[in-house]
């Protein structure tokens, strides 16, 4: 199988403030908008260039959604940027009254998000945000799954002409993907070929993906990986070239059971390629204070328990 190397522990958010500053600088519509969090966004480089063009709403997250609508609706590109739980949850109503009913050019960039964003806990780690975005008609939801790929991601964000839902996190996390890789909303990955199984995956579990292939590989089980960026428009057909090929598949997020890829997956394979499929997700609970790897072991997102499903997927190709 192809094989990844880590470059180096990065965190995404740090990839969105350099793709940020960077849209920034190609075009002066850009704009960013924080709710007290601009340094945990990494919105820093782009207010120390552009102090102009940034606005600091406060801890006002529903304002925050309703300044960017108006500014979009002016003509200008608006990140709008917080804590994922903050940025969903709390301003759920905003977001689909100001920005998706009317389809309007806001992108909003959630920070912290999943388990992974580790000792806060579950009143900060939000693990429903995903099935809250999706649910919303016409809105585009992106998960990358390292500094490179939420780089590209946001400047792909910045080009696109309506509302985007950008989700990155905390962590150091590896950082394996080229570096000059154009991101492209709504196709997938293909990272290793395979012909046994397909392991869906996104955002930090991509990286936990291609490691448990690597140990299946050792097992003579050849896994195909595809890296799910995203999750909504799903590449449907991607999803199903793949499955019609391997028999089997899992899908590895970091989110609930409920509403996120795992769910979305299935309904893109009901239609005409039901096969043996797992599913790897935080299930139906709340998170709790812990650090990155304890948490995804604790919660069964690691390697060690993608491959696990993936054995049970093989199995279940032979009853």
């Amino acid at each position: 199988m192809k094989k990844y190397i880590n470059t180096g522990n990065k965190d995404t958010r740090s990839g969105f403030g350099a793709g940020l500053h960077e849209a920034g600088k190609r075009d002066p519509r850009i704009m960013a908008l924080s709710a007290d969090l601009a340094s945990s966004v990494k919105m820093d480089a782009f207010f120390k260039e552009f102090p102009d063009r940034f606005i600091q709403c406060g801890i006002a997250e529903a304002n925050m959604i309703g300044v960017a609508a108006g500014l979009a609706i002016s003509g200008k590109i608006p990140f709008a940027g917080s804590f994922a739980e903050f940025v969903t949850g709390r301003v759920y109503d905003q977001i689909r009254q100001e920005v998706a009913y009317g389809q309007v050019n806001v992108k909003i960039a959630a920070s912290h998000s999943g388990l992974t964003l580790g000792e806060d806990g579950a009143t900060h780690q939000t693990m429903e945000d995903i099935a809250l975005m999706r649910a919303l008609p016409g809105m585009v939801v992106i998960n990358p799954c390292d500094y490179n790929q939420t780089k590209a991601a946001t400047l792909a964000a910045a080009k696109y002409v309506g509302p985007v839902y950008l989700r990155f996190g905390r962590p150091a996390m590896p950082n394996f993907t080229p570096f000059d890789q154009e991101f492209i909303i709504g196709k997938a990955v293909m990272m290793t070929e395979g012909t046994d199984v397909t392991i869906f995956a996104t955002g930090h579990l991509v990286w936990e993906a291609l490691q448990a292939a690597e140990q299946l590989e050792a097992e003579g089980i050849f896994a195909e990986v595809i890296d799910i960026a995203t999750i909504k428009p799903l590449d449907a057909e991607a999803v199903v070239a793949s499955v019609r090929k391997t028999g089997a598949a899992v899908c590895a997020e970091e989110h609930n059971a409920v509403g996120g890829l795992g769910e979305a997956i299935a309904y893109a394979l009901s239609g005409g390629c039901p096969v043996p499929l797992e599913f790897v997700n935080g299930g139906d609970r709340f998170g709790q204070s812990g650090t990155p790897a304890e948490l995804l072991k604790a919660y069964g997102l690691d390697a060690e328990h993608i491959a696990a499903a993936t054995r049970r997927a093989i199995a279940r190709k032979r009853i």
